[in-house]
This record gives structure tokens, C-alpha cells and sequence, in this order.
């Protein structure tokens, strides 16, 4: 008799649990959507930021490559995505491609960044609130 109870026991122990196996798939979905809002979804953002910030490039702008260099737009071609850069007290001119900016440094488009920075801050202050 001791040994029909201890194989039914056993029996029991190998069924899959149904509930189990829904918390288990459910925890790893959860897992997943938190990595795609703290990982996936603010860097997609920054990336537009990017690229809306090097397609805005205009002649005139002061502007930061990825490797250092300053200097200031004297030429932008969209068709082949690039810009002439003319830097020092020589005007030595160099030609980049657009994914080279690192930043825009004219004073009224930084004045016009961080005004954006404050409203978009803003809108989602009042999202929260709601």
C-alpha cells in the first residue's frame, strides 16, 4: 500500500502545473515590456532628436563633430548627406557626413532646444498630474 501512495504522489509531482506555467510566461512578457520603456524606448527617442537635430544643419550653424572639431557650416548637400565645415584662424575647410555632428552650438538654436526641452517637460508634468 506504501508504495501506491508513493507513486502516486510521484505521478502527481511531474503534471505541469497550469498556473505555474501562465506565471512563468506572464513574468517574462512583464520582463520584457520594462526593458523596452527603461532600454529600448528612450534610446529610439534620442535617435530622432539626432537625427532631427542633424537635419536641421543650416550654413551659418556652429557646430561639434563626434571627433572634436569646431567650426562653422559654410555648405550643406542633402543628396549625398553632407556638409562643408570651415574651422580655424586659417579657414581650413573639411567636408563631413551629417552623422558626424555631435552637437549644434549657435546660440539661438540652443536657445530654441532648450525652450522645446522646457514645454515637452511641461506636457509631461501635466500627463503625470492627470
Amino acid at each position: 500500500m506504501t508504495s501506491f501512495v508513493l507513486l502516486d504522489a510521484a505521478a502527481n509531482a511531474s503534471e505541469p502545473n497550469t498556473f505555474a506555467t501562465v506565471g512563468m510566461f506572464a513574468f517574462w512578457i512583464l520582463i520584457f515590456v520594462v526593458m523596452y520603456f527603461v532600454l529600448i524606448r528612450p534610446q529610439r527617442k534620442k535617435q530622432k532628436e539626432e537625427e532631427a537635430m542633424r537635419g536641421s544643419v543650416e550654413i551659418g550653424d556652429d557646430v561639434t563633430t563626434i571627433g572634436g572639431i569646431v567650426g562653422r557650416v559654410i555648405a550643406v548637400r542633402d543628396d549625398d548627406e553632407t556638409f562643408v565645415m570651415e574651422t580655424g584662424s586659417d579657414r581650413t575647410r573639411m567636408r563631413f557626413k551629417k552623422w558626424a555632428i555631435s552637437s549644434i552650438d549657435t546660440p539661438e538654436k540652443q536657445q530654441k532646444k532648450s525652450a522645446e526641452k522646457e514645454k515637452n517637460e511641461r506636457k509631461d508634468k501635466d500627463k503625470t498630474e492627470e
